[in-house]
């Protein structure tokens, strides 16, 4: 691993941070203060699936793994990146696997595949919820090829309900991943910094029995 070249793939978790609809908001306060009590300690509480993070596959399934038991080693791997930007996707669009098909010789097992569709740019914003989603049909040609692992710069790979508006596809994406025993890291960013980079980290938190996870990700270039 070259350090220097390492990209930060993580939102900041902050007061703005963008929590799927229903989920627990996200806290950070001040419990003990220099000031009063000589040192600092903050009270922290969020949901599993806060800011940047992964879905094990106990998040639909009953007898899935869960994140404690996912291997680390898995989480550090070959990156493959399908760049979508070209394809100007719209509010709600389905991501289908002819948009996909022409990076399929990216998709192998052991690889970390990140679906990079520009839609971090909208995180902060209502335009957020309206991200593009994956298809399941598309899913299921992504693990036919051996993929266990996928990321994407939305909130879901699934389309997103949101004030009433969309959400009757399903979760088709989640329900084929993460039934391949599978794990999905979601609301990655920075992907356009993103050159000749050749491994990713999901680093998350090691919840015993809990369905996923906050997660540093960072992608590096390996040394020559």
């Amino acid at each position: 691993m070259d350090p220097s070249t390492i990209v930060d793939l993580s939102h900041k978790l902050d007061a703005n941070v963008q929590i799927y609809p229903g989920d627990p908001q996200f806290t950070c306060r001040p419990f003990a203060t220099i000031a009063k009590d000589g040192y600092s300690v903050h009270s922290i509480a969020l949901g599993s699936h806060t800011g940047t993070h992964i879905d094990a596959p106990s998040h639909f399934f009953a007898n899935g793994a869960t994140i404690d038991q996912i291997s680390l080693s898995s989480l550090f791997a070959p990156l493959a990146v399908v760049d979508l930007t070209r394809r100007n996707l719209q509010d709600r669009q389905m991501v289908t696997w002819a948009d996909i098909e022409p990076s399929a010789a990216l998709m192998r097992p052991g690889v970390i595949l990140v679906l990079h569709t520009g839609w971090s740019t909208h995180w902060g914003s209502p335009k957020y919820f309206e991200h593009p989603f994956l298809t399941r049909d598309a899913a299921e040609k992504i693990v036919e090829r051996g993929v266990r692992i996928v990321g994407v710069d939305t909130l879901s790979p699934d389309e997103t309900e949101y004030q009433g508006i969309g959400g009757s596809h399903g979760f088709g994406a989640h329900e084929v991943i993460l039934g391949a025993g599978g794990v999905i890291a979601e609301n990655l960013t920075n992907l356009e910094r993103l050159h000749e980079h050749t491994h990713i980290a999901l680093v998350p938190l090691n919840f015993e029995g809990c369905d996923g996870s906050p997660a540093r990700a960072f992608a590096w270039k390996a040394e020559r």
